[in-house]
């Protein structure tokens, strides 16, 4: 399979609801192969739903709405993988009482494929979060914190390689800058290492070696920071690298209602989704690939 194309000919729409219509392609629809993509970010401990007399989400959310919608989109289209983009914990008394092993125990049985450290996973320490995601039965992915010689050492991978119907899907993680977010003493032993230099690593890895199709990147860098200063984001990350097909991000609570294109450092197209926090949205996209065409459809579900 030819890497690459897939992003040729781009077409996005967002979708609020529960309708999944499938695109035709006639005499071509046999070769297609169908990926889907279903991602989180910022849940932060929300296992209920909002009440009914919320203001902003009445009913919102909730893990047993979540886990419904993602069974019925898994039916529809076994090739999926599910991924989150960060700070699964803190929000919620379930935190404070289970520190993180109800969040990870019903990712697992939701099916995540995958997430990456936020910066509210340090919030108890290395230690405790170490020690927490023995109940996770899917991978943590980060690529930019030096991890050796601590508690978190050998628990976290740098990326991992799906490979669903033939076609190879790298996925790694970057995490934010914690000095200044979380307190020193919660992650002695991490060092902040810059995302663009590591992100040209790895996804040269990731294509050139490893022969990837499709390239995520998991950011809890956040979307943009529209300041002077060039801090990095989701935005920056995407122009000044090469070889991410889609980012997949987290951090500012952003809500996209459908993903933004960018052109990267050789003007060629990057995804960027976010849909906001505390699991209200549910980001769906879905890529359509044969040898010659290529189409894309994405959809924000409320759940």
């Amino acid at each position: 399979m030819k890497r690459r194309y897939f992003l040729n000919k781009v077409k996005s729409t967002t979708i609020i609801g529960l309708s999944y219509p499938l695109l035709s392609f006639g005499k071509f629809e046999k070769k297609l192969k169908k990926i889907t993509i279903l991602h989180t970010n910022d849940v932060h401990s929300h296992i209920d739903p909002f009440p009914k007399n919320d203001p902003l989400n009445p009913n919102g959310g909730g893990v047993i709405p979540r886990a419904n919608l993602i069974n019925v989109l898994k039916k529809e289209n076994p090739n999926t993988l599910v991924l989150d983009a960060g700070d699964v914990f803190q929000g919620t008394p379930y935190y404070n009482f289970f520190g993180g092993e109800i969040e990870l125990k019903l990712m697992s049985k939701m099916g995540y494929s995958a997430s990456t450290l936020g910066n509210h996973e340090f919030d108890s320490g290395l230690d405790k979060l170490a020690k927490s995601l023995k109940h996770a039965n899917f991978s943590f992915l980060n690529s930019n914190y030096t991890l050796k010689n601590t508690a978190l050492e050998n628990k976290i991978k740098e990326y991992e390689i799906f490979e669903i119907d033939g076609v190879k899907i790298g996925v790694f993680g970057l995490g934010i800058e914690l000095d200044g977010l979380v307190e020193k003493n919660l992650y002695n032993g991490i060092k902040y290492l810059d995302p663009i230099e590591i992100t040209q690593d790895i996804t040269n890895k990731l294509k050139n070696y490893y022969n990837c199709d499709i390239i995520i990147c998991l950011s809890h860098l956040g979307y943009n920071y529209n300041k002077k200063e060039e801090i990095i984001c989701d935005l920056i990350l995407a122009k000044k690298t090469k070889n991410i097909d889609l980012i997949i991000g987290g951090h500012t609570h952003t809500f996209m209602e459908k993903p933004i294109e960018v052109y990267n450092l050789i003007g060629e197209k990057v995804l960027i989704n976010q849909v906001g926090c505390f699991g209200i949205n549910l980001g769906k996209i879905d890529f359509y690939l044969s040898e010659n065409s290529v189409s894309e459809k994405s959809e924000t579900i409320k759940v």
